[in-house]
């Protein structure tokens, strides 16, 4: 079971253990471009969900704070997200970057969440103190330097959408940890990208969160 450790604005430290990580997917606010969205990937030979929105469990084991992700080949990438941490002194967000292996994800999309880890930011806000201004938070990712996403949190299904389906499935608790699905990507982008970053900011107060790795190949098989 791994432990997350986040830095508060208020020189606090929360930690708390990881055992149950999700990873919302065709999140976006506006289900009709998610619709599409669903029709674009059936193209490339992406399954398209059951329902949407969609929530993948993960490997809790794959919620990690590091500047490394391991890959065994070329064709991976990452995706700016935001994430809920349910601890026990209270909710809070962050940012987090869903790793995912594209080749597999022709099979399974929740195969492919399985075979990367999300890369969760090392700082974080408490909820409530940033509740009143959700919707103008900013979200961003960057591959290998070129800002590749760029959009708010109004764009996605909100934080308390999503703590009520928690609630729904008696997942409230502390030790949950939700990331939220992405935004769009720059058309034509390369995003099978060595390094990665991205960020949530607050423009009320200046104040951001990242997360930023490079992606380290793993050596040729042998068999």
């Amino acid at each position: 079971m791994p432990t997350l450790s986040f830095d508060l604005p208020d020189g606090t430290t929360v930690t708390t253990p990881v055992t149950t990580l999700l990873n919302a997917g065709y999140a976006g606010r506006d289900q009709a471009d998610v619709a599409a969205h669903v029709a674009e990937l059936a193209e490339l030979g992406v399954p398209a969900p059951k329902v949407t929105p969609a929530l993948y469990p993960v490997a809790p084991y794959l919620a990690a704070q590091t500047d490394e992700v391991p890959a065994q080949h070329g064709r991976t990438s990452g995706e700016a997200e935001w994430a809920l941490v349910i601890t026990a002194e209270g909710v809070l967000l962050t940012v987090a970057c869903d790793h995912t292996d594209r080749e597999l994800e022709v099979h399974g999309v929740a195969w492919s969440k399985n075979a990367a880890p999300d890369v969760l930011g090392r700082k974080a806000w408490r909820l409530d103190d940033v509740a009143d201004r959700l919707d103008s938070l900013t979200l961003r990712g960057w591959a290998d330097g070129q800002l590749i996403q760029d959009g708010t949190l109004a764009e996605l299904l909100t934080p308390q959408h999503w703590l009520d389906v928690l609630r729904e499935r008696g997942l409230y608790e502390p030790g949950v940890v939700l990331i939220s699905g992405t935004i769009p990507m720059v058309p034509g982008v390369n995003q099978f990208a060595g390094e990665w970053r991205v960020e949530l900011g607050d423009p009320a107060t200046g104040n951001t969160i990242e997360a930023a790795y490079r992606v380290r190949r793993l050596p040729e098989a042998i068999g």
